[in-house]
C-alpha cells in the first residue's frame, strides 16, 4: 500500500477539522463547494430537493413553489345561487288579475238573475232568443268579422312575404304604412267615410261606380264596414305576421322548395302558411275581438251591428242589455278559444324526420332524395 502523504496546514492556523468540513464528500453536489450563493441563500440548509436525484436547482432559484404567486390568483368562486321566486307573489298576482276580469263578470251576472222581492229568475236568458234584432245582428257582426280576417290576411300575408323575401329594406316602410291607423281617431276615420259616401252619388250619379256607392252601403251586408274595419285592425294583424316572419327563416325554405319545382302558390300555401300557423291565428283572433266590439262607426254610419244593437235596447231592458253582453263575451271566448286551439294545433312531421330539422317544414312531396 502506498504511504499516505500528510495535508499541508493551511494559512492562518486552521485546524485540520476545519478544512476538511469545507472539502467535498462523496455523494455530495460538486458544485455546492463553488457556488457562490450557498453561503448567502437563507433557505438552501433548508431546502427538500438539495442534493437529490433530480439534479441541481438553477442558480438563483431555491426550487420552492411560489407563495407571492399563489397569493395573488384569487381561488375559483364558487356558483351563486339563484334566489327561487317565492310563489306566493305569483299566486298573488294571478289571484288579483283573476278578480279584476272575474268580479265584474260576476256582478252582471248577478244582476241580471237577481230580482228584487222575486228572488232568483232567469227571465232576462229566456226573453233574450226572442228579442227583436238579436239574431240578425249577431249573424251580421260574425259576418262581418270572417269578412274583415279574410280582407286583412288577404291584405297583409302577401305584402309581408314578399318584404320578407324580396325587399327587407322596405320593412320600415311597410311598418310605418300599417301603424298609421293607430294614429287616426276612429272619429276622424268616419268623419272622412261619411263625407265620400255622400261625395260619390252627387258627382257619379251618371257612372257604372253610382251602383258600386249604393251597393258598399246595402244594410243587409254594409261593406263599407268591411272596408273600415279592415283598416283599423291592419297594425294588429302586421304584428301578429311580423312576429310570425320573424321566428321562421323564410328564405330558407322558399329556397329549398323552390329548388324541389315547387311553384310560387304551392310555395306560399303549403310550406309559408303552415309555419305562420300561430300567428295567422292571433291575428285572427285580435281582428274578430276588434269587430264584436266596435260601436263608434257602425253607429256614426247608421248601421246596427251587434255592438249597437246592445245598447239600443239598454234603455228599455236594462238586465235584457246587461245578460246579452255577459253573453256575448262568453261567446267570444269560446270563439276565441276555438282561433287559439286552431293556431296551437301541431303540424304533422313525415315518419322518420326530425320535428326540430328544417328540411321537415318543407312538403314531403318535394324533398329530395339523398
Amino acid at each position: 500500500m502506498a504511504a499516505m502523504t500528510p495535508t499541508p496546514a493551511p494559512e492562518g492556523g486552521a485546524s485540520p477539522a476545519a478544512s476538511s468540513a469545507t472539502a467535498p464528500t462523496a455523494g455530495s453536489d460538486p458544485t455546492a463547494a463553488t457556488d457562490p450563493t450557498a453561503a448567502t441563500d437563507p433557505t438552501a440548509a433548508t431546502d427538500p430537493t438539495a442534493g437529490t436525484a433530480a439534479g441541481p436547482a438553477p442558480a438563483g432559484r431555491t426550487g420552492q413553489p411560489d407563495r407571492q404567486r399563489d397569493r395573488q390568483e384569487p381561488a375559483p368562486r364558487a356558483p351563486r345561487r339563484l334566489r327561487a321566486r317565492p310563489r306566493v307573489w305569483r299566486g298573488a298576482v294571478l289571484a288579483l288579475a283573476g278578480a279584476y276580469f272575474l268580479l265584474p263578470l260576476l256582478a252582471s251576472f248577478v244582476f241580471t238573475v237577481h230580482v228584487p222581492g222575486q228572488g232568483i229568475s232567469f227571465e232576462a236568458y229566456t226573453q233574450l232568443l226572442g228579442a227583436e234584432g238579436f239574431t240578425e245582428s249577431l249573424l251580421l257582426s260574425l259576418g262581418l268579422a270572417a269578412a274583415t280576417i279574410a280582407a286583412s290576411l288577404l291584405l297583409a300575408v302577401p305584402a309581408l312575404v314578399a318584404v320578407r323575401i324580396g325587399s327587407p329594406r322596405l320593412r320600415p316602410v311597410v311598418e310605418v304604412m300599417c301603424m298609421m291607423p293607430l294614429v287616426v281617431p276612429p272619429i276622424a276615420l268616419v268623419t272622412g267615410i261619411t263625407t265620400v259616401l255622400r261625395w260619390g252619388p252627387e258627382h257619379l250619379s251618371r257612372t257604372p261606380l253610382y251602383q258600386t256607392f249604393l251597393a258598399v252601403q246595402n244594410p243587409d251586408f254594409p261593406l263599407v264596414l268591411v272596408l273600415a274595419y279592415t283598416v283599423l285592425a291592419l297594425p294588429f294583424v302586421y304584428r301578429s305576421l311580423d312576429a310570425g316572419l320573424r321566428a321562421v327563416d323564410v328564405p330558407t325554405l322558399v329556397e329549398a322548395a323552390r329548388s324541389c319545382g315547387a311553384s310560387w302558390p304551392y310555395v306560399v300555401l303549403r310550406v309559408i302558411l303552415p309555419n305562420l300557423r300561430a300567428a295567422l291565428a292571433g291575428a285572427a283572433f285580435l281582428t274578430l275581438a276588434l269587430v264584436l266590439g266596435e260601436f263608434t262607426i257602425a253607429s256614426l254610419l247608421g248601421f246596427q251591428p251587434f255592438a249597437v244593437w246592445i245598447v239600443s235596447i239598454s234603455g228599455a231592458h236594462a238586465r235584457m242589455s246587461v245578460a246579452v253582453s255577459v253573453l256575448s263575451l262568453l261567446i267570444t271566448w269560446l270563439l276565441l278559444l276555438l282561433l287559439s286551439r286552431a293556431g296551437t294545433a301541431p303540424a304533422t312531421v313525415a315518419p322518420g324526420s326530425s320535428r326540430n330539422s328544417r328540411t321537415s317544414r318543407i312538403p314531403r312531396t318535394f324533398r329530395k332524395e339523398s
